[in-house]
């Protein structure tokens, strides 16, 4: 009896052993391969993105109420084309992308000649509030996937108002068709460069006389990293030859689709700060070089950095966070007006090493400073260098300028300025007070939206202008000094204009900044002369007084 008691005994711990260890494996096995399947999936979806003509994206939950393409099926997440604005589920996705067509950059005209081409219907998931083209009532109204939109002129038509002549109707590409550069002309272009002709300004969509092609620029790193979602936004209403990436292809090149267009027609549209505009300047400075000076575009700015300063010179704001629908930014750049911004060559030559070292050569835009305000960049750009994923954000960025700005009014690192610096202005020698930083302006704003030549208005100064190939030189006292200015309670020391300024730093080594890029430097001398001009956009409806004044000359 003893004997068939241990072995039941026996037998129950075994299974009970092997229970424990299959309620431990189990979960374990089903994890493991839930985690295979999913990654399976995922090289699968990602070979389909690789190899498809689409602009494919994968997103965890759509912004509105969507619907497959494929099986008309309500979904919550899946992939969706940043070109023709497909959406679809993930299951579905290999048959959507072997279905449908997207847009195509460049075609052969059909239907009315080789100076046209029918409309690109999708079915479902039309923008809200869109209209039917037919009978002007409001479309996708109804909760599945139904009505029509065209890819290219963006209109929209229900189901019941589609009919065969719709189908095969010519597209008038909307209401940006004079921004739009159509398929078809990029294959008159490629066949007429086949035959070696250059006469490119003949060719003319629709005879257009107004056309003035634009070519997207955003860098997707600068400021607020919106630049992704507006290259998506911009690819879906313009063709997407016109958008380009900054961070995968240089603006040199990206700016040689201009010698393919009209002569001194095409406008850019710059997405990022102001060190992604005089990237773009510099470009442009190439392209003259080149002998391209014909295909000189003119320049607008979508303001996505930190400080801004010279997008919000010239009307275009002093940064942008989505509040302002994209349909709205094309037509302020058609609308928008040509005016000149003077580019300045700053040239640092350091003293001593017997004249062995080249000097080095900047290009400003916006300003040149040594001082507090390039002690501040030069602690700023240290530290996002080491944690580039902290500085993601505007307000961070400002708070932490802020914080070193508050550093330095108590520990006062460029004290006694005047002292260790000789300034000329057109070869006059200028008395300096006691001052710990000077600034060279080229443009109205300086430091994230201050007027720091007007100061507090209050006082009678020279007018300053973005085109007069003059700069205004000013002192400050401090950080606490620049505080004072930028909330109107102090006005800076006006040094004076100059067409030429020339900076000796004697002894001992100081910060310096052009255009928000600062360094260290010894003892050298800089000299800054007129370089050339830029041919910029101002839009009006942010108008300030100094280019108020100078359109209206």
């Amino acid at each position: 009896m003893e004997g068939s008691g241990d072995a039941s005994r026996a037998v129950a711990d075994w299974r009970l052993a092997v229970w424990t260890l299959c309620s431990v494996l189990l979960p374990v096995l089903i994890t493991a391969w839930c985690s295979f399947q999913r990654s399976r999936r995922q090289l699968l979806i990602r070979d389909i993105f690789r190899k498809s003509k689409h602009d494919w994206h994968y997103t965890d939950l759509f912004g509105q109420p969507s619907y497959c393409c494929v099986c008309a099926q309500h979904i919550l997440r899946g992939a969706f084309c940043g070109c023709c604005g497909l959406r679809v589920s993930e299951r579905c996705l290999k048959k959507a992308d072997q279905r449908f067509l997207c847009k195509e950059i460049m075609m052969r005209g059909t239907g009315g000649g080789p100076s046209s081409m029918p409309h690109h219907w999708i079915r479902g998931n039309v923008p809200l509030c869109s209209c039917c083209m037919v009978c002007k009532q409001q479309c996708g109204t109804q909760p599945k996937l139904c009505d029509y939109r065209c890819v290219w002129c963006q209109y929209t038509v229900h189901d019941e108002c589609m009919v065969d002549c719709l189908r095969t109707e010519d597209c008038t590409f909307g209401e940006f068709k004079d921004l739009i550069i159509p398929p078809y002309y990029l294959s008159i272009i490629n066949q007429m460069r086949k035959e070696k002709r250059t006469s490119y300004e003949k060719v003319v969509p629709y005879c257009r006389k107004h056309w003035m092609p634009v070519i997207v620029l955003a860098n997707t790193r600068s400021g607020n990293n919106m630049g992704e979602t507006l290259l998506g936004e911009f690819k879906m209403l313009l063709n997407p030859v016109q958008v380009f990436d900054l961070s995968k292809i240089a603006p040199a090149k990206a700016l040689q689709l201009c010698t393919l267009l009209p002569c001194n027609a095409v406008r850019v549209l710059v997405c990022g700060g102001d060190g992604t505009v005089g990237w773009v300047l510099d470009a442009i400075d190439e392209m003259k070089i080149k002998g391209q000076e014909r295909y000189i575009p003119q320049v607008a700015i979508l303001p996505l950095g930190t400080g801004n300063d010279l997008s919000n010179t010239l009307g275009w704001g002093a940064g942008y966070a989505g509040e302002v629908p994209i349909e709205q930014i094309l037509r302020n750049v058609m609308e928008a007006d040509g005016v000149k911004l003077d580019r300045w060559k700053v040239q640092v030559t350091n003293k001593g090493y017997y004249n062995l070292r080249k000097p080095k050569v900047f290009t400003m835009n916006n300003y040149f400073s040594i001082g507090p305000d390039a002690l501040m960049a030069l602690n700023f750009h240290a530290h996002r260098e080491k944690t580039p994923s902290l500085f993601s954000s505007r307000i961070i960025n400002k708070a932490v300028y802020f914080f070193y700005g508050t550093k330095d009014c108590l520990v006062q690192e460029c004290k006694d300025l005047n002292k260790k610096v000789e300034l000329e202005l057109d070869g006059e020698r200028i008395e300096l007070p006691n001052l710990e930083g000077i600034i060279v302006l080229n443009i109205g704003y300086w430091g994230g939206g201050c007027r720091l030549w007007e100061g507090m208005g209050d006082e009678p100064y020279p007018l300053a202008r973005h085109d007069d190939g003059l700069l205004e030189v000013v002192g400050v006292h401090g950080s606490f000094h620049c505080a004072q200015i930028q909330v109107k309670l102090a006005n800076p020391v006006r040094l004076g204009q100059a067409h030429t300024v020339r900076l000796i730093l004697k002894s001992s080594k100081m910060p310096m900044q052009v255009d928000g890029e600062p360094w260290a430097q010894g003892p050298c001398t800089v000299t800054i002369t007129h370089k050339t001009h830029a041919l910029m956009l101002y839009h009006s409806g942010e108008q300030t007084d100094d280019d108020a004044s100078s359109l209206s000359e």
